[in-house]
């Protein structure tokens, strides 16, 4: 079975191949997709028609569902981590499936999109119970991101999620600790090995897999700055992987106050003690700062399970959202604080934080009113 490609326009083209021959009149039958983008993105597409048409799976694009889409969106995307992939997964059967699966993808339409992010909001999917507003809205965006696939490869003709948005964010759904409770948090944590990543995450902002991935070669204690690299995720499985920051913004340098240094200096100290009192010697370059007493990482999950236990009051990603709010309340202009926490651009920041910023400009406009006067 062979196929061509054949340039439409600057970013469309054309695919072609033959099928079979006509039973009854022996002709050869030729299939024929128009899809846009990059020629990579049309030769991608015509290997994965040509493998779907030896396997006999080839679906008529006029009675392709969308379920039958997105499986084939998602097997189709290359570059995510298995957890992300996972996610979506889970996404698409309990979010999505239920209420858009049977819907031809031609026919979808902006009425049918506004009716299912409607019912998630009210009444949550057939799978689950009512579902938050975040959720509701990352289902959303793995749909959208899906449509604009489908319409790249002329499989549908506008992406109708556009005509309609996704329900806002809640100000409740940001959970920032106030002072006491950051006391409070701490003070339990106190002489447990829970203490000086809590510590760190409250002085940096940076995520949990960013923190478990963290190697000493990345601290740099004595100019005060710490590189993330990479971070640690789990599967369902329950194995472990190292990955790379999904984008080069995620990478970043983030600099230490003074209070963070000493507790770091503190805590290598005691983990050199702890592993000569073990018999394994000095630590590697690349030994993570926070570990299991082997040295080895430890899992996303059972660091969610021993935080959930030491401190059921405050989610750990609270810790991240409280140091953003001081950022902001200390008014660090909005560019610094999205490299800071490793957002892709501002935009994302403003999108979570905008309430914060509202008020800091309040605040700032009574600072100007008050000299003025």
């Amino acid at each position: 079975m062979r196929g061509c490609i054949v340039r439409r326009g600057k970013k469309s083209w054309r695919l072609k191949f033959d099928l079979d021959r006509d039973p009854e009149t022996g002709a050869r039958r030729y299939h024929t997709v128009t899809v846009r983008g990059t020629r990579r993105d049309a030769e991608a597409e015509l290997a994965r028609l040509l493998n779907d048409a030896n396997k006999g799976a080839l679906v008529d694009v006029s009675k392709l569902t969308v379920a039958d889409y997105l499986s084939r969106w998602l097997d189709g995307k290359h570059g995510i981590s298995p957890v992300t992939r996972e996610r979506y997964r889970d996404t698409i059967i309990k979010g999505i499936g239920p209420d858009l699966s049977e819907i031809e993808l031609q026919k979808l339409k902006p009425v049918h999109i506004k009716a299912w992010l409607s019912k998630m909001v009210t009444r949550g999917s057939r799978t689950s119970g009512p579902l938050s507003a975040r959720t509701v809205r990352s289902a959303y965006r793995v749909l959208h991101g899906a449509l604009k696939e489908a319409v790249k490869l002329d499989l549908a003709a506008r992406n109708v999620a556009d005509a309609v948005s996704p329900p806002a964010g809640s100000v409740d759904e940001i959970e920032i600790l106030n002072a006491d409770q950051v006391t409070g948090v701490l003070a339990s944590l106190k002489g447990s090995r829970l203490y000086p990543i809590a510590s760190l995450a409250l002085a940096t902002g940076m995520r949990r897999g960013e923190l478990l991935a963290l190697r000493w070669q990345d601290v740099d204690l004595a100019n005060a700055t710490i590189k993330v690299e990479r971070s640690l995720e789990q599967t369902r499985g329950g194995a472990l992987r190292f990955k790379s920051p999904k984008t080069r913004h995620s990478r970043r340098t983030i600099s230490l106050p003074p209070s963070a240094v000493t507790l770091l200096r503190g805590h290598r100290q005691a983990q050199l003690e702890l592993r000569l009192q073990l018999g394994m010697g000095k630590l590697e370059s690349d030994a993570v700062v926070f570990c299991n007493h082997d040295g080895a990482p430890i899992s996303p999950n059972c660091f969610s399970v021993m935080w959930g236990r030491a401190v059921p009051q405050a989610t750990f990603h609270a810790l991240r959202h409280t140091h953003t709010s001081a950022l902001i309340a200390g008014g660090i202009d909005v560019v610094t604080v999205s490299r800071r926490l490793g957002h892709s651009n501002p935009t994302i920041t403003l999108g979570v934080y905008a309430h914060l910023f509202r008020e800091t400009d309040t605040s700032a406009a009574a600072a100007i009113e008050k000299v003025l006067g």
